[in-house]
């Protein structure tokens, strides 16, 4: 019993002390003497104390076995400073199953639980690929999702190409054209949906003039890409959809574009994801302030009736 109770962080089922050997009066013994302490019906601890994260992880476990770690709960035993959306422990469970939440514990029914499950986790979990798909479309918005994904990656946990392979190996999954996108953005290092987002959001819906897209340039390092370039107006859009970069190598190379756009005589503005999908009437308000100033003489217009133009 002492090797599995290390194996559980000291927490233990009360099949499976019968399974050892335990006699009921032996447990209730143990009880007695506080040698062991129920949290959950027919779940035990091996101390008197708040119990620690992996405690609880391990007491959802066992109380709603077999089942796993999923959603957040899954992404924070792989990633112990993963910033949970609350602190209830997130479980799955086979479809068949009927049970209710306990408090501090979410249950969710899914299909085919044991071919899920990571081989060789403890707690059992959720693959990763799959619980990060959960998170991200459980998140408020669209910015939100993309983080959970990048974070993800830039943990080095798994990477944007296994998180799409587990989106389209789904026969239903909420948003596929959306998700698929996004991660085909961060396998790449490229920025097709951030430039969508732009053209729709931002320029499309407030009136701006339409720039032309990856206008080639000579640089330092041979020819560069403008995103957005709104020629003959000396304004250049640039739409960074990396939530991270590969190397300060890289940074300046981004950099470096923008002061060969200076030299031309062009002003630059670096947009990242939240100025397109969480801000994009404020940020349609800056950028057709420096298309007026550059010479525009249009005026944007508002996108709604709530627009914040």
């Amino acid at each position: 019993m002492d090797k599995l109770l290390r194996l559980q962080a000291g927490t233990v089922s009360r099949r499976q002390l019968e399974d050892a050997g335990l006699r009921p009066h032996d447990l209730e013994r143990l009880l007695r003497r506080r040698d062991l302490v129920r949290v959950l019906p027919g779940v035990f601890v091996q101390h008197t104390g708040p119990l620690t994260w992996v405690q609880r992880a391990w007491a959802g476990v066992l109380y709603y076995g077999p089942a796993a770690l999923d959603g957040d709960s899954a992404l924070r035993s792989v990633v112990p400073t993963w910033r949970c959306a609350d602190r209830a422990i997130h479980l799955a469970v086979d479809e068949a199953r009927r049970c209710s939440d306990l408090p501090g514990y979410r249950v969710r029914r899914i299909r085919d639980l044991t071919e899920r499950i990571q081989p060789g986790t403890s707690p059992p979990r959720l693959r990763v690929e799959d619980a990060v798909i959960e998170v991200a479309l459980s998140r408020p918005s669209e910015l939100a999702a993309i983080g959970v994904l990048a974070d993800l990656c830039q943990s080095r946990r798994t990477t944007a190409g296994r998180i799409l392979e587990a989106v389209q190996s789904r026969q239903r999954i909420e948003r596929r054209a959306w998700l698929q996108g996004v991660l085909t953005d961060i396998a790449d290092g490229t920025c097709s949906t951030l430039e969508h987002g732009y053209l729709v959001r931002v320029e499309r819906a407030h009136g701006l003039p339409r720039g032309e897209r990856q206008v080639a340039v000579r640089a330092r390092v041979g020819v560069a890409l403008r995103d957005v370039d709104y020629d003959p107006l000396p304004l250049v859009v640039e739409l960074d959809g990396r939530l991270f970069h590969d190397s300060s190598g890289q940074r300046d190379l981004d950099l470096d574009r923008d002061l060969d756009a200076v030299v031309d005589g062009r002003s630059t503005v670096r947009l990242g994801w939240g100025q397109v999908f969480e801000r994009p009437c404020y940020t349609a308000a800056r950028i057709s302030a420096l298309l007026i100033r550059s010479g525009w003489t249009g005026r944007p217009h508002m996108c709604g009736p709530d627009c914040g133009l």
